[in-house]
């Protein structure tokens, strides 16, 4: 608590605060840090949850140091304050304070496919505003990326239990087990009274290197290990193919699980790794070794087979591996598009919106990573914040229209 306090009290007040300007859902820093040193901790964290219903997620899970922390004018000369854990402590302290409830009915309904962070937070911020919500979650638990795409090291999931209990406190109604685009189709939804229906699924899909040998047992694909590693048998020399931030995570998920030799194989350098600065950190201190400038040329049940890239020459070289864990980003899955019209997508997959969330079929909305690709958690609730404006306005046009 200490530091909390003494962090907190290097704050200079900015008039023009550059940290709320660098957060993507511009939470009102310098305000909460000043309510807080007040004392007044409960108006504290009621100003940062009505902006960011995730507050108490992102506080822990941000890349703090590329967004409020990194525009902290105290970066120029000392140490930027640890908004963070600040934030993290008004939002917890909140949390456990706050008796959410439902609120009266205003008659329509809404419902949201896919339960990760943006699928939570357009959930919370309508539901408040008296909205019936349900939630379709494919798995048995809610959280999406959250709870199976974040190691437990960086996110204890006890927290995402406590905000299903709030969810439902505030009359969101949750059907997990259940895969929209299968038995329940987006005609279905709208056939059922649902005024608006907004995707927020993910990207769940691996991309594949398609090289000779990605199919043996010993090669995993890292977004299926993350969901649950302990049902892994990795061994004890383990090479993760790919540099951004889950691979970062699962190197250091295997190191945790038992395996002893874990090293980042990457066709570059570390100047050119995709993942943030601070992570590749965090892995070096945990252990994980990086194999730089090889590119992998083929699997086998020893290893990985790679080439050179920093030669003039390239070289063709071996390197022995009890398990290989492939990292090259994910794709969203064709469950719902492939079952419904009207919904487009790009090449690569992604559904494609406006600057509104607004998809190519009427009524049905998407943010998230099912839109952007993987992005970060504080970046998925700042396009939902937009999208719960354009569906309340989409629905007030359409009980106009009903009312001519």
């Amino acid at each position: 608590m200490q530091h909390i306090i003494n962090s907190a009290q290097t704050c200079l007040d900015c008039k023009k605060p550059k940290c709320q300007k660098g957060c993507p859902v511009n939470t009102p820093i310098a305000e909460m840090i000043r309510l807080f040193l007040a004392g007044e901790i409960k108006e504290a964290g009621k100003k940062v949850f009505e902006n960011n219903p995730l507050s108490i997620i992102c506080s822990l899970v941000c890349p703090h140091e590329k967004h409020c922390e990194g525009h902290c004018i105290l970066n120029k000369k000392y140490t930027p304050v640890n908004v963070g854990a600040i934030e993290n402590y008004i939002s917890t302290y909140y949390m456990n304070y706050k008796q959410f409830e439902k609120v009266p009915s205003n008659g329509s309904s809404i419902a949201i496919i896919g339960s990760g962070p943006a699928g939570i937070s357009l959930a919370m911020i309508l539901a408040l505003k008296g909205y019936q919500i349900t939630m379709y979650e494919g798995n048995d638990k809610i959280g999406g990326v959250l709870r199976y795409g974040i190691p437990d090291f960086r996110l204890d999931k006890s927290i995402l239990d406590e905000l299903l209990e709030k969810l439902k406190a505030v009359g969101v109604q949750i059907r997990p087990n259940t895969l929209v685009g299968k038995n329940i189709t987006i005609d279905d939804l709208f056939r059922d009274g649902y005024k608006a229906i907004f995707i927020g699924t993910g990207v769940w899909t691996p991309k594949k290197l398609g090289l000779k040998g990605e199919s043996l047992g010993n090669v995993h694909f890292a977004i299926d290990y993350l969901k649950s590693p302990k049902a892994y048998n990795l061994g004890k020399k383990v090479i993760v193919i790919g540099a951004g931030n889950v691979a970062m995570d699962v190197a250091r998920t295997a190191i945790r699980n038992g395996s002893s030799e874990v090293s980042i194989m990457y066709r570059k350098g570390f100047e050119d790794m995709p993942a943030e600065k601070v992570e590749i950190e965090y892995a070096k201190i945990d252990g994980v070794k990086f194999n730089l400038y090889k590119s992998p040329l083929e699997f086998t049940s020893n290893g990985v087979k790679y080439l050179t890239t920093n030669e003039i020459e390239n070289i063709e070289g071996f390197e022995e591996a009890d398990s290989i864990l492939i990292s090259i980003s994910q794709k969203p899955r064709d469950l719902i598009v492939s079952n419904t019209t009207g919904i487009n997508v790009g090449q690569d997959g992604l559904v494609i919106t406006n600057d509104r969330g607004e998809t190519t079929r009427e009524g049905v909305f998407a943010s998230g990573d099912v839109v952007t690709g993987a992005r970060t958690v504080v970046e998925a609730v700042a396009l939902s914040k937009k999208v719960a404006i354009a569906i309340e306005e989409y629905i007030a046009t359409l009980k106009e229209q009903e009312a001519c």
